[in-house]
């Protein structure tokens, strides 16, 4: 630093230094000094000083020393204070502050401002020159212009403050109206209001400030100070207004804490009770659709509203924690809830849910296996039933006798039972489905499937047609009489065999098959003509349209000697036939079997079978 800069900055501290001592001096009564140099030469003012910041009497001393030691005796006690107090003063004795030394002078003063103003200053854990500057950078950050990081040329321009103020008294000022660039402007008016309405003293002027290159630190120190101490009161103001509204909002949130715990128990509650009262009341249809709709039901209860609310008991057990963890914390009495509410009687009330639930289960589970169950007899009962009655038509079949047109009447009044046996199957099968329905697989009730009763159906139904048809035709074959019945067999066999549906009936080609195997054919017109004839005449190529048809080709054909022809034609006019003649001249296997087994055969032991057809039907005719 330049003689000049230092020996203006020692003006500067003179000048603060001598106002800082005189605000401590005039509030005691004392007159104020007006230089450093010369009033504290006789060790006066600094005893008096002395025992103002320290609060104390340092007893006897010279008031009015004329003598040098006298004067040496008073500033040896003032000194021999300062030290007492854990002061440490560096290169100054009783000569320096005698003879004026202003540089030791300046030194000790700020060691006594540092010591009596600034080292109490404490701001987030840092003390003395590091905490001032803190607490001003905090007071300050808010506001954009000011950036406070030093105690020199961050406050040259005024706003830092006025910052100051506005934070701590905003009625005081209007910081967003100031002209932000009118640097001397803004600190007189801070110097004003702080003076004026903060009683703190200008220890600086203007110019100390504005126009100093650097301002200087200790003076500017001194006089922050002194808005630290002033501003020290409304902050602890601010402090208990803190403290009692931070106090008011652990209650208020321990309060709203301990109604949502209230509210929600009491919803929880509310909940379990209500679904339990909703199971005891509930009531099954009997149908397995409706069993399964209460499992499914269950079952979704179980997976969703179950575990919302295993959430919530676990969320108002943590609630309830929180609540008292933050009541001992602060030392508070412990949150008894109202009775009904205690976690004690949530938990008394999840067990019992618990215990609805496991009847609830047993309840549906009994349900779903008494209807199997009775399904399963329902399917039994009718299956049984129907196998029974279908065994009786079986049996009333077999048991016919007597004239047969007597027992083509019972065939027929059997055939009428056949719709109401059908429908009896319909229940069978819808009893099945049923069954089927509700995972029915097995049945210790019946050994029958709807499969077996509608084959057994199908064959009784065939049985009666054919039953019907075989009367039919005996009556036909006996009224025969130009018949043998060995003709009437071979040409029932023949009919039976193309009838390929079992309808009694044979189609065009069926009959015109059926007359080839014979050995009857006719041209295709004169097919025809037949057919169509026999439709006019019976409506239906039935079993007697057939025999009749038969009777009047063969009246002319049946001679021992046309047979005779007949058989040496199929032989190729061997004196015996084979299986394979028959079967090449498309007799029907029946007719070939009877045939096999009726005609002799021959010596000839070699190869296939021969059968001597001339003898055979010379013993028939004979």
């Amino acid at each position: 630093m330049s003689d000049s800069l230092e020996a203006r900055s020692r003006d500067v501290q003179e000048r603060t230094f001598c106002k800082w001592l005189n605000t401590k001096l005039e509030l005691n009564g004392y007159p104020p000094m007006s230089s450093l140099v010369r009033d504290l030469s006789d060790g006066v003012r600094l005893i008096q000083l002395m025992e103002i910041m320290g609060d104390v009497s340092l007893g006897k001393y010279n008031k009015s020393p004329r003598m040098r030691v006298q004067k040496a005796e008073n500033v040896n006690k003032a000194l021999e204070f300062i030290t007492s107090r854990g002061v440490k003063l560096t290169n100054i004795g009783p000569e320096d502050i005698i003879d004026g030394n202003l540089k030791l002078i300046l030194g000790m003063i700020w060691t006594l401002i540092l010591r009596f103003t600034i080292a109490d200053i404490s701001e987030e854990g840092i003390s003395a020159q590091e905490g001032l500057l803190l607490w001003c950078q905090r007071k300050t950050e808010p506001y954009n212009e000011v950036d406070v990081k030093d105690f020199t040329y961050s406050w040259s321009d005024g706003l830092a403050l006025c910052a100051l103020i506005h934070c701590h008294r905003p009625d005081l000022l209007d910081y967003d109206k100031l002209d932000k660039s009118d640097r001397h402007g803004n600190t007189r008016l801070a110097f004003k209001i702080a003076a004026e309405h903060l009683n703190i003293p200008q220890l600086l002027e203007v110019e100390d400030l504005c126009d100093s290159n650097p301002p200087d630190k200790f003076s500017v120190m001194t006089y922050i100070a002194s808005f630290f101490h002033a501003f020290s009161s409304m902050d602890q103001a601010e402090t208990v207004s803190r403290r009692v509204e931070k106090f008011a909002e652990i209650m208020q949130s321990v309060w709203v804490s301990q109604n949502d715990y209230e509210r929600r128990v009491r919803l929880l509650l509310s909940a379990l009770s209500e679904i339990q009262t909703s199971w005891a009341g509930a009531e099954f249809t009997g149908t397995y659709s409706d069993a399964k709709q209460h499992s499914a039901d269950f079952t979704g209860y179980k997976h969703t509203t179950k575990r919302t609310w295993v959430v919530e008991k676990q969320d108002v057990a943590s609630l309830f924690g929180n609540v008292q963890t933050k009541l001992r914390t602060y030392g508070l009495r412990e949150y008894v809830p109202p009775p009904g509410l205690t976690l004690t009687e949530v938990d008394s009330a999840w067990n019992s849910l618990l215990a609805s639930e496991a009847r609830r289960s047993r309840a549906i589970n009994a349900q779903i296996r008494q209807i199997k169950e009775r399904l399963r007899k329902s399917f039994a009962d009718l299956a049984n039933d129907f196998e029974q009655r279908v065994r009786g038509i079986s049996s009333a079949l077999t048991a016919l006798e007597g004239a047969l047109e007597a027992q083509q009447q019972s065939v027929r009044e059997i055939q009428t039972r056949i719709p109401a046996i059908s429908d009896a199957l319909r229940q069978v099968a819808a009893a099945e489905a049923e069954c089927k329905a509700a995972n029915v697989e097995e049945n210790d009730y019946t050994v029958f499937t709807c499969q077996d009763l509608e084959f057994e159906l199908e064959l009784v139904v065939q049985s009666i047609a054919k039953k019907l048809a075989f009367i039919d035709n005996q009556i036909v074959s006996r009224n025969m009489s130009n018949l043998t019945p060995a003709q009437l067999e071979q040409f029932e066999s023949t009919f039976r065999y193309f009838d390929k549906d079992e309808t009694n009936t044979l189609s065009q080609s069926e009959m015109t098959a059926a007359l080839a195997s014979l050995g009857i054919v006719y041209s295709d017109e004169d097919m025809n003509f037949i057919y169509d004839q026999l439709l006019q005449d019976y409506g239906a190529i039935n079993f007697e349209a057939f025999i009749n048809l038969l009777v009047d080709i063969t009246e002319d054909q049946t001679s021992p000697e046309q047979l005779r022809e007949a058989f040496r034609g199929i032989a190729a006019d061997k004196p015996f036939v084979t299986e394979l003649d028959l079967r090449l001249h498309h007799l029907p296997a029946p007719s070939i079997e009877y045939l096999s087994e009726v005609m002799p055969r021959t010596q000839n032991t070699v190869g296939e079978p021969e059968y001597d057809y001339e003898r055979w039907l010379d013993d028939v005719f004979a």
